[in-house]
């Protein structure tokens, strides 16, 4: 590593260049950039000092990516145009490759120059949109642009490998892409310089023991903040990072830069809508602590008719921000996820490999703050909301001109939010939530594995059950009577029927416009004892205004429980309507009869469970959707 050692133009205090590709060097003695030229030093004005913050990192870390070590030599601090900060940190690889560590909100960028392919031309910064891909920079996975923005340098510190101007204004593009790509466009440079990598974590980079930085003079101290309409005094629980704050007091809406408070609007007093304190604690995804810093009141007209919902900002230092969303007493835990990883598809939105149904599409707008945010918030401002749910999760999509967000909402009991705070009482959710999931499910699966379950057995009862036998299968004949009212009986010949058998008794006679009144007694020999029913058959047909009809049949069954064994006879007597004739009867005897019976009772009595779970399924959707912009017709 080539080391340049000289002497600030500004103060004549010793500098050192130990980065060939350093350009810029701030002086630790009077904070000039010193730029590096052929010919000499170049003084380009005094930076400011870095907001100090509790990043885990600072200049002389050594890490390593993909085998390669390196170190932070520099930082520079941007400003965004709608508030805040992030930190770009220099890193000499010992390889002699220059990268960039970006961080923001918690979240780490590791980035190098990508040079474009001959003949390739970014679009311009005006005619980039938000949403697009970018196929001219070359890589395994396209990027979309994510966000538009000028960022302002504000400060830096160390080695920069460029020649920062204090207080420049660039023009800059995000983009991302799916497994963690992350991509910048930076216009400041003609033609436009891109930076390629990855979204990464302390551990990959050879970082996993830095640790929270602990400022013991920061540049907005916690405890030393006078709202400037009222007096009252305000603790920040985000100092490095809170842009606005609204002052409990006097209900001003207030402006934080580095310390300094600006008095911007008074905020309509209100009657408190928030169930939650700021300041309050609670414990999510597995045991995380997060406090509530902020709370906004953000609205929809739909038709005419506004509907409010409340967001709280949650915040833990090392891990950053996630909103607690609360509307209709529901509630949802939210976080960022990366835009290139949502897929639209008509109306259906694909995230990890599972659709989501849109919902809503609509201007959200701010209708009141409490609380300390990261941005500036006014009251008023819109954003266009889309979005889109599969229970238990929603997917939301927040665009503007310059940005776009996603994020993922889980949805959480009332139970669950008042155990992460230790609260009780918080009020009961009403009518049902976008993507609150149908907790009833449980009875249409348990009743349909029921039924699969009958069906099995059923199944195996066919064969265990044996087949079907026929002990009397004959015909008899009725001699001819006096009169229709007048009964003839015959007996059959013996027969044997087994034991724990159901016995069907089929009787057909040959009537034809008219009747035939059976009953037949089914006598044990050994016992005498009787087994009695009784048969009618009728049978009419004919011919009415050209069309053939017909009623009744030729043949007529019934069934009998399982009789004991042993040897029976058939005592067939009967009236018919042709009493002057004698009347041939067929008379059949059959065991072990498969009517199924037990089994439909059975199959009807179980699919009620899951047939009123369906019920009421379909119910918990109807009141789903229609709260919705769009019917289920619509999906």
């Amino acid at each position: 590593m080539s080391v340049l050692q000289a002497n600030c133009p500004s103060c004549a205090a010793p500098i050192e260049f130990k980065s060939g590709s350093t350009v810029v060097l701030v002086c630790p003695f009077c904070r000039s950039a010193v730029a590096r030229t052929d010919r000499k030093l170049e003084d380009l004005g005094k930076v400011a000092e870095i907001a100090e913050s509790e990043s885990p990192l600072k200049i002389g870390l050594n890490g390593t990516y993909k085998g390669h070590r390196f170190q932070l030599t520099g930082r520079a601090q941007n400003r965004h145009e709608r508030g805040g900060f992030w930190d770009e940190w220099y890193a000499t690889f010992s390889n002699g490759w220059v990268g960039w560590l970006a961080e923001a909100q918690g979240k780490f960028y590791l980035t190098f120059f990508q040079p474009l392919p001959n003949g390739a031309q970014i679009p311009t910064f005006e005619m980039l949109q938000i949403g697009q891909t970018v196929p001219q920079i070359p890589g395994k996975t396209p990027l979309m642009v994510t966000e538009k923005g000028t960022a302002t340098a504000i400060a830096a510190d160390g080695e920069i490998p460029y020649k920062l101007t204090p207080n420049e204004r660039s023009d800059y593009a995000d983009l991302s892409g799916v497994d963690k790509a992350f991509g910048t466009i930076d216009y400041s440079m003609n033609p436009p310089w891109v930076f390629v990598g990855q979204e990464v974590l302390l551990a990959d980079i050879g970082l996993a023991d830095a640790k929270s930085a602990k400022r013991e003079a920061r540049r907005v101290a916690v405890g030393a903040m006078g709202c400037p309409k009222c007096g009252g005094s305000l603790k920040l629980n985000a100092p490095d990072k809170t842009e606005r704050v609204t002052c409990p007091f006097c209900n001003s809406l207030l402006d934080v830069n580095q310390g300094n408070l600006k008095f911007l609007s008074s905020l309509a007093k209100i009657e408190n809508p928030f169930v939650l304190p700021i300041g309050a604690e609670g414990v999510f995804t597995g045991d995380v602590k997060f406090k509530i810093i902020g709370a906004v009141v953000r609205s929809v007209t739909v038709e005419g008719i506004q509907y409010f919902w409340h967001e709280y900002l949650l915040y833990n230092p090392s891990i950053g921000f996630r909103w607690l969303v609360h509307s209709d007493n529901h509630w949802n835990f939210v976080e960022p996820i990366n835009a290139a990883e949502v897929a639209i598809n008509g109306s259906k939105a694909i995230y990890n490999g599972k659709s989501f149904k849109i919902f809503q599409d609509a201007q959200a707008r701010v209708e009141y703050v409490q609380g300390e945010f990261y941005w500036r918030v006014e009251q008023g401002e819109t954003v266009r909301a889309i979005d889109f749910v599969a229970p238990p999760l929603m997917l939301s999509q927040e665009v503007t001109n310059t940005e776009v967000n996603w994020s993922a909402g889980t949805y959480l009991t009332k139970a669950e939010v008042e155990k992460a705070f230790n609260v009780a009482n918080l009020p009961k959710p009403f009518s049902v939530a976008p993507n609150q999931p149908f907790t009833s499910g449980f009875y249409i699966k348990s009743g349909l594995a029921m039924l699969g379950i009958l069906l099995v057995i059923a199944v195996l009862m066919i064969p265990l059950g044996g087949s079907t036998s026929t002990p009397l299968n004959q015909q008899i004949v009725l001699p001819p009577t006096v009169n229709a009212t007048t009964a003839q009986a015959v007996f059959s010949p013996p027969f044997e029927l087994k034991g724990n058998r159901n016995v069907r008794i089929t009787a057909s006679a040959p009537v034809s416009n008219s009747f035939a009144d059976l009953d037949i007694d089914l006598i044990n020999e050994q016992n005498d004892e009787v087994e009695s029913v009784n048969i009618p058959i009728e049978y009419y047909s004919g011919v009415d205004d050209g069309e053939s009809w017909s009623e009744g049949g030729q043949a007529q069954d019934a069934t009998l429980s399982s009789l004991p064994a042993g040897k029976y006879v058939l005592r067939v007597e009967g009236t018919w309507q042709t009493f002057q004739q004698p009347m041939p009867v067929s008379v059949k005897v059959e065991q072990n009869i498969n009517r199924g019976v037990n089994f439909c009772l059975a199959f009807f009595a179980l699919a009620l469970l899951p047939i009123l779970g369906l019920l009421r399924k379909w119910a918990f959707e109807s009141k789903r959707w229609k709260e919705s912009m769009f019917s289920t017709s619509e999906q």
